[in-house]
């Protein structure tokens, strides 16, 4: 289901475009930005109804947009435009666990049941047997509750969404939908993309600090960087000003697109709750592969990606096609698609978003900046 996947990046849409080999080649840009502001026109020629992006890097920074960024009055999208970023929150998450773990306050090779005793249990679930490392990199197995029937319909039709979107929902609700299922695999044997590792994530940090993953996030990562349009909205429904509007079009990718901005998003928690914008995101990604925000040794541990995936710990390694590595993440939410990368130096850097869903191509846009 196309809604379903959209969600805090259920399969990381830039990742797996990247694994299955990029839908766009591009040569290498000449005047200026010019490849990348032709790719963001060309998804709203496919119907995203309007994008805005931010790159930066040692020399100057940039931004554009294009579309709208409200379809009822034609309001332009703002380059300071704050907007839900989905899965890229969990690298802001992945980042505290690592600090935490340069202070000595736990171990990645932790077992899960050492912090969250009996959380992780039934049809097949032992947190025992899986560590905090295996929860950030995606090998623990656990079944993704995005991937849910019931929540699937719930959240993610357009009946559903209507009637559940301001929903009261916790992290201990959103892994107990998990634990309905049987795993997909035993720890460590393979790999695959589930939320429900980085809401599990947010609680070891709370069970480790004594304070939320959200006040963490804050304090150790969005007040050093000022990173003032970043925020964790908790159970806040509304994106703060400037923002845009979001929309969707649910399960009918042919059928009219609704406005889905209002949302509680505890939905997506630890695994893709965040606020941002462009610029800052820019700020975060470089400053995290300049080494500004971690040791040696956990950069280097969050920068080892399982074999075959380019996952590392919440962070990405991206091989365009004309050669260049790029890492980051991305991050989809009702009515909003993300992406932002840097290069390895942390020298240049992109965020961009769209605030529709179900189209457009964000690898082009990618490449049209870095190839």
């Amino acid at each position: 289901m196309r809604a379903r996947t959209t969600l805090v990046g259920a399969t990381a849409l830039l990742l797996s475009a990247a694994l299955a080999g990029p839908a766009f080649a591009a040569g290498p840009a000449t005047g200026g930005h010019s490849a990348t502001r032709k790719a963001l026109e060309a998804a709203v020629q496919a119907g995203v109804p309007g994008v805005t992006a931010t790159a930066k890097d040692s020399h100057s920074t940039w931004s554009t947009t294009a579309g709208v960024g409200d379809t009822r009055t034609g309001e332009p999208r703002s380059t300071a435009d704050r907007y839900r970023v989905g899965s890229i929150t969990k690298t802001f998450v992945s980042t505290v666990l690592l600090q935490l773990e340069a202070e000595g306050r736990l171990s990645l090779d932790d077992a899960v049941e050492t912090w969250l005793p009996g959380v992780v249990h039934g049809h097949g679930h032992d947190g025992s047997r899986i560590t905090v490392r295996e929860l950030l990199n995606h090998t623990s197995g656990i079944y993704n509750y995005t991937s849910d029937e019931d929540f699937g319909r719930t959240y993610f039709t357009k009946d559903g969404f209507y009637a559940h979107r301001y929903d009261a929902i916790t992290p201990r609700d959103l892994v107990s939908i998990a634990m309905r299922h049987e795993p997909d695999f035993a720890p460590g044997t393979s790999w695959q993309y589930s939320n429900t590792n980085y809401v599990l994530a947010g609680m070891v940090v709370e069970k480790v600090t004594g304070h939320s993953y959200a006040d963490e996030i804050t304090r150790r990562i969005i007040a050093p960087l000022h990173l003032t349009a970043t925020s964790l909205p908790g159970t806040r429904v509304t994106v703060p000003r400037p923002s845009s509007r979001a929309y969707s079009k649910f399960t009918e990718a042919t059928g009219p697109s609704y406005d889905v901005t209002k949302l509680n998003p505890a939905i997506a928690s630890s695994a893709g709750e965040m606020i941002s914008n462009s610029a800052d995101l820019d700020r975060f990604y470089s400053a995290l592969l300049r080494g500004r925000l971690l040791p040696p040794r956990q950069l280097k541990e969050m920068k080892t990606t399982v074999k075959d995936t380019g996952y590392g710990l919440g962070l990405a390694d991206y091989t365009l096609s004309c050669g260049v590595h790029v890492w980051g993440h991305d991050g989809g939410i009702h009515g909003s698609a993300s992406a932002a990368v840097t290069t390895a130096d942390g020298r240049h850097s992109l965020a961009v978003n769209f605030n529709g869903d179900w189209t457009g191509d964000m690898i082009a846009v990618v490449e049209g900046e870095f190839c």
